[in-house]
């Protein structure tokens, strides 16, 4: 699917840290325009260098001298033209005389011309800074332009920079300790709309401070719902009290998504696709992006920088978007989910004073989780798990080999266990209501999860307890439950964990809270085909009904539901994120396919999920009526479908 950023609703935006000679003006020059080569190479469409990076952080006195501030200024244009020969936008720190002032200052490029000049507000002061000595602040300007050349040019803190091409992107500029500041600018900036915003800097390395220093960013770039690009000087710098290291970094809504190598004399750069759309849906989503600043605070200058074609994204684009990558990161975010799912089990049982539960155990995934999640807040109020009552109830497609796991793992869990067939009943069933049992039709499924919930809920009456609900939120997300049947409980500890999740938080506990023949279990549950198991098993007596082949495979579904509901993504977004994943692994008339049944199955079953039972929200995503979700259960498809089938007509892909 060809495509360009600003299409896709991205912008490629690279941070450099040039090789530099302090007060060394032309060779400054020719290493910036030797990283504008390297980053147009890579495709940016803007590129953000350091402060003062045309002469230098630390020329101290030097500073004073018309000939540095003259050929800093002079720099300028030739650096303009040769962005604009590669179609770059570029900031770029240097001096600047105005009003009698001299100031710190970033001059925005871009198609040729210099487009505004942002001064620094906060000017550090104390320690081994004394810009005070040398700058003024930014609200000493006496005007809003300023003279360069031939020209007059924009200037103050009141300037953002709209890119032409795509309206949300709009660029706000701090400079340095302005972001170190109670208050920084770029916060203002943001609440103006700006959703990119950038920082030359020159901030000198100290033990511990890159740690400080990239928290600082993320969590700018968290709070202002934005992109932050941060380019800080590097170990050209005069070293005669300081060192730098040159760490530059892009970060976005509390992520870090590129970072620059450190300690560094050769120019360094580091690129990433920001994300403008997910940055718009965001901020759609948080109130307090609704109260704007006043009309006419700002003054918004637009500007051009190329367009690419968009072939491999530069940032991560995770698979499994609910399951942390990294191995230790996943064992800490299984257990805060576990204990999530217990506490709020545990809650309530003791607002009901329930000491006795019901749950249906078919030795599956969900059911799984759900019953090692009962245990455990037993076991957090000192309640006798033989108050936990655990029901196999087998039925026409049962196999050996998942009942078994749920009779081993209940009598190891030393849970009350329960086996009743429910055959003889769906089969009496099935004669009322003049079905000849034989036919395998949707009522021939939906009768046996019928009658399995109503023996659950009779059993609960009858032992005053409660039945815990063990479908997962990407079963609600596709109506994979039967209405009035596993679809209903008193609690549903699993309504906030989506399937992926819940393969590794069973494999969680099988390593980490389990050992032996409990862990083996586990270990096989994990490695049995998701199946509702209501049609006969093959000939071997294996799993016949797989989901996977009938519904598509869990691992997209989860991926598609976290790209349309927490991103709010279209369809063509969402097609451009699974072919960066999934490429060798579906073809793009698979991708296609899978995501329209997602889509069908998303809109037609909304009315399952507007009356959900009680269930604990564990991530961003969760589809409670009463929470984070509301929907119509009569809102229609047919324009989110309608986009798949142009992407369809687009390359000609029809049924195989």
């Amino acid at each position: 699917m060809k495509t360009s950023c600003a299409v896709m609703g991205y912008l490629r935006l690279g941070v450099s840290t040039p090789a530099l000679r302090v007060a060394d003006v032309a060779f400054n020059t020719g290493e910036i325009l030797k990283v504008i080569d390297g980053l147009h190479e890579q495709g940016a469409q803007l590129a953000v260098f350091p402060e003062l990076c045309l002469t230098g952080y630390t020329c101290g006195d030097l500073f004073y001298q018309d000939l540095l501030l003259e050929r800093a200024a002079e720099a300028l244009p030739r650096i303009a033209a040769h962005a604009a020969e590669r179609n770059l936008a570029v900031v770029v720190g240097l001096p600047l005389r105005q009003g009698g002032f001299l100031f710190n200052c970033a001059a925005f490029l871009a198609e040729g011309r210099i487009l505004g000049l942002v001064p620094k507000t906060y000017l550090p002061n104390t320690n081994e800074f004394y810009e005070e000595r040398w700058f003024a602040s930014a609200r000493e300007a006496l005007a809003k332009e300023v003279r360069v050349g031939e020209h007059q040019v924009p200037f103050g803190t009141d300037l953002l920079f709209r890119w032409k091409r795509h309206p949300d992107c709009l660029v706000g500029v701090e400079i340095c300790e302005d972001l170190w500041s109670v208050q920084p600018p770029s916060c203002a900036q943001a609440l103006a709309g700006a959703t990119v915003l950038v920082n030359p800097s020159a901030s000198p390395e100290i033990l511990g401070k890159q740690d400080y220093r990239r928290a600082l960013v993320q969590s700018q770039s968290a709070r202002c719902l934005a992109a932050y690009a941060y380019a800080s000087a590097g170990s050209g710098e005069s070293s005669t009290d300081l060192v730098y290291a040159g760490h530059s970094l892009i970060a976005e809504n509390g992520q870090v998504l590129a970072e620059s190598e450190r300690f560094c004399f050769e120019s360094r750069w580091a690129v990433s696709d920001v994300d403008l759309l997910r940055l718009r849906q965001e901020r759609l989503r948080n109130n307090a992006f609704s109260a704007q600043l006043p009309p006419g605070t700002w003054r918004v200058v637009e500007f051009d920088s190329g367009d690419p074609p968009l072939g491999v994204l530069l940032r991560e684009v995770a698979a499994r978007p609910f399951v942390p990558s990294g191995e230790r990161e996943r064992s800490a975010r299984c257990r805060e989910i576990f204990a999530l799912q217990t506490t709020a089990l545990a809650t309530r049982l003791r607002h009901t004073g329930s000491r006795q539960v019901v749950i249906g155990i078919s030795g599956g995934l969900d059911s799984t989780l759900a019953l090692l999640v009962t245990a455990a807040a037993f076991d957090k109020l000192g309640l006798d798990r033989q108050g936990i009552l655990a029901l196999t109830l087998p039925g026409f497609g049962t196999t050996a080999r998942t009942r078994g796991n749920a009779e081993k793992l209940a009598e190891i869990l030393g849970v009350s266990l329960r086996v009743i067939s429910i055959d003889a009943a769906v089969r009496g069933h099935f004669k009322d209501i003049g079905h000849d049992g034989e036919t395998h039709d949707i009522t021939f499924e939906n009768a046996q999860a019928r009658e399995r919930t109503q023996i659950l809920m009779n059993v609960a009456n009858a032992v005053r307890g409660l039945v815990i609900g063990t479908g997962d939120l990407s079963e609600l997300a596709l109506g994979w439950c039967t209405y009035n049947a596993d679809h209903m409980s008193m609690y549903g500890v699993n309504a906030g964990v989506p399937k992926t999740l819940v393969r590794h938080l069973v494999e969680w506990c099988a390593q980490s809270e389990f050992s032996g023949a409990a862990a083996d279990i586990l270990h096989d549950i994990c490695a049995t085909p998701v199946s509702p198991e209501l049609l006969p098993p093959d000939a071997e007596g294996a799993i016949r009904q797989k989901t996977e082949e009938h519904l598509g495979p869990y691992l997209l579904h989860d991926f598609f539901l976290f790209q349309a509901v927490r991103m709010q993504f279209p369809p063509r977004r969402i097609l451009f994120l699974a072919e960066q994943v999934f490429a060798e692994q579906f073809r793009r008339a698979e991708l296609l396919e899978w995501l329209k049944t997602f889509y069908r199955r998303f809109f037609s079953q909304q009315f399952k999920r507007s009356c959900l039972p009680d269930g604990p929200k564990i991530g961003t995503l969760a589809l409670s009526p009463r929470g984070d979700w509301r929907m119509p259960s009569d809102a229609s498809a047919a324009l989110w479908l309608a986009e798949l089938e142009a992407l369809e007509a687009e390359n000609h892909i029809g049924p195989d």
